[in-house]
């Protein structure tokens, strides 16, 4: 298994089918006024550095960190492919967020889910994330839940 996590463009052909790929996982779980996901031309709009995850040359997974100042770093649109579930690609690409905040001096990396996405809750609680209150521009919504972690 040869993984590799490299920057692209999240309106690369590659990276929109990944996003609109998890778009149609996440929105049968939650109303429009609890989808909080940016859309492609959004993620660069706000310079949201997204990166897409390759098991031997076959794109498998995604995700991007948005850096607010020196304050905190946010994750966005991660997603892995339900076929390469639970062979780590998910910790890897959460590594590779995490050390990329750090690396520009964030010491707090925050992100929002939806609670239907167990899996996805349970690897950031692996990875040390908290559950804390909604962090702006979120709000207290049943379906959603927010997490932090301080980092290194």
């Amino acid at each position: 298994m040869s993984l590799r996590i490299q920057p692209q463009r999240p309106d690369s052909p590659v990276a929109r089918e990944l996003i609109a790929e998890l778009d149609a996982a996440l929105n049968p779980h939650y109303p429009p006024e609890s989808r909080h996901g940016y859309s492609v031309e959004k993620l660069i709009q706000q310079g949201v550095a997204f990166f897409v995850a390759y098991l031997d040359e076959q794109p498998v997974g995604c995700g991007g960190v948005q850096i607010f100042g020196h304050e905190y770093a946010e994750l966005k649109r991660m997603y892995v492919r339900p076929g390469f579930r639970g062979r780590g690609i998910g910790k890897q690409l959460l590594a590779h967020l995490e050390t990329y905040a750090a690396e520009r001096g964030i010491r707090v990396l925050r992100l929002e889910t939806g609670v239907a996405q167990t899996e996805a809750i349970g690897l950031y609680q692996s990875f040390g994330f908290r559950r804390i209150p909604p962090f702006d521009p979120y709000f207290e919504d049943p379906l959603s839940i927010c997490m932090e972690k301080q980092i290194s």
